[in-house]
């Protein structure tokens, strides 16, 4: 139970960040929602462990709740680490071909 209260204090303290970064426009509002989805449903499965406890034995998993969590948690940060990359990748494309585009311009 205290491990619980303590996440959740976590949880409401990046909420709370969250807020004041979007009072301040450092992120937008598409990515505003998308973290506050994120860490309501966070919330929502630190209430609910014992029932995601159950849920997964009814699946067959063996384990905990929690360790299933933690797995998913896992593929997300994979899946996030891939998109940045990727959107890296396509940054340094750019800026390539700007430089390109600037070396190759005729000089006043």
């Amino acid at each position: 139970m205290l491990q619980q209260i303590i996440a959740l204090i976590i949880i409401f303290f990046f909420i709370l960040k969250l807020m004041s970064q979007k009072k301040k426009q450092e992120i937008s509002g598409n990515e505003f929602r998308i973290w506050l989805i994120f860490w309501l449903v966070a919330a929502l499965a630190v209430v609910f462990i014992k029932q995601i406890d159950y849920l997964v034995a009814r699946l067959g998993f063996s384990g905990s709740g929690i360790n299933f969590l933690i797995y998913l948690a896992v593929l997300a940060l994979f899946y996030m680490v891939f998109r940045v990359r990727l959107e890296l990748a396509k940054t340094d494309k750019h800026l390539t071909d700007l430089a390109r585009e600037m070396a190759l311009r005729p000089k006043k």
